[in-house]
């Protein structure tokens, strides 16, 4: 069964295994605002349960904005939790201000013995752009983007964070979008690096990084908008909204678009979001779906996961559709 609720909507999701258990963090708002678009504004995250990524056991809200004048009083959009050597678990997040009206996205850091119950470290803030990270600009796009962290162990010793950005060197529009960079030794305490990958779109959401078959991949999802001609032309496919993935050499890169066709978009409900949860068997694809396929609405829910397979040339695919 698809992971949803009744009386909310659920968008964006990752995922993390306690040795037990599959832990599923979502961003949610509830139907009671009426308008789906607005459920950014109105957002908290859920927290959910599953043996086998599709019966879920939901466990209720369990973080959210901070309550008093804060970086984060506005929203805390998507993230990643990962256990650290201190054997606690560690929320990375997205976090905006009403003072900026949500457009200045910076990144925040909260830690649980539970999984459930969450503590900012201090006021929660660790990291903001710099000068080669573009700042919002009224009329070029519709915020900063400084969001979606993923935080993995460097093979070498210590810690790497990826996250949703635009290179402020980079022109055209389109070819600002980027994959910001930030390396830590103790989780604690991070340094912003530069970009590890900038180009092909004017964005590159929710970026997920991780080794497989010796080839390292960078998952991220965008909009048909958002393509440049260059992208159109290396993945050898229309502009198409949806996940896709880039293929490095090492953690750090070098990072180069995958050629076509596009990983998942082509399917009732375009799924998007997008994250692949490694079994121990297989790699299973999870995502929220941005349509019902029926009435054209939003669903607010998570689809069923589906395999992706590693083809001989490294290239990803669905298995269904492979």
């Amino acid at each position: 069964m698809v992971l949803a609720l009744d009386d909310k909507w659920v968008w964006d999701s990752w995922y993390v295994h306690d040795g037990d258990l599959w832990h599923c963090y979502f961003l949610q708002a509830d139907k009671a605002i009426g308008d789906p678009e607005q459920r950014h504004w109105n957002v908290s995250y859920g927290h959910a349960t599953s043996r086998d990524l599709v019966d879920w056991d939901h466990l209720g809200t369990c973080f959210g904005p901070s309550t008093s004048l804060a970086w984060d009083d506005f929203t805390t959009w998507t993230g990643s939790v990962v256990r650290g050597d201190d054997d606690k678990w560690h929320l990375f997040y997205t976090g905006t201000s009403k003072d900026g009206g949500g457009k200045h996205q910076k990144l925040g850091h909260a830690i649980s013995d539970d999984l459930h119950n969450w503590e900012r470290v201090g006021n929660g803030l660790i990291l903001d752009r710099d000068a080669r990270y573009e700042e919002f600009q009224q009329g070029r796009w519709h915020d900063r983007a400084f969001r979606d962290p993923w935080v993995i162990r460097d093979p070498d010793g210590g810690w790497l964070m990826y996250f949703t950005a635009r290179d402020a060197r980079a022109e055209p529009k389109m070819e600002a979008g980027s994959i910001g960079f930030a390396t830590s030794d103790d989780m604690y305490t991070w340094t912003l690096q530069d970009p590890v990958y900038t180009g092909g779109f004017g964005e590159l959401e929710v970026p997920q990084v991780f080794e497989w078959g010796g080839q390292w991949y960078c998952l991220f999802c965008t909009a048909a908008r958002f393509w440049s001609g260059n992208a159109v032309s290396t993945i050898g496919e229309p502009a198409k909204t949806g996940t896709h993935y880039l293929i490095g050499e090492s953690p750090r890169g070098p990072w180069r678009i995958a050629p076509g066709p596009i990983l998942d978009c082509d399917h009732p409900g375009q799924r998007y979001a997008a994250r692949i949860v490694d079994t121990g068997t297989e790699k299973r694809l999870l995502g929220f779906l941005m349509t019902d396929p029926v009435d054209g609405g939003f669903p607010g829910l998570i689809a069923d996961p589906e395999t992706v397979v590693r083809k001989p040339d490294g290239r990803l695919a669905l298995a269904i559709r492979d």
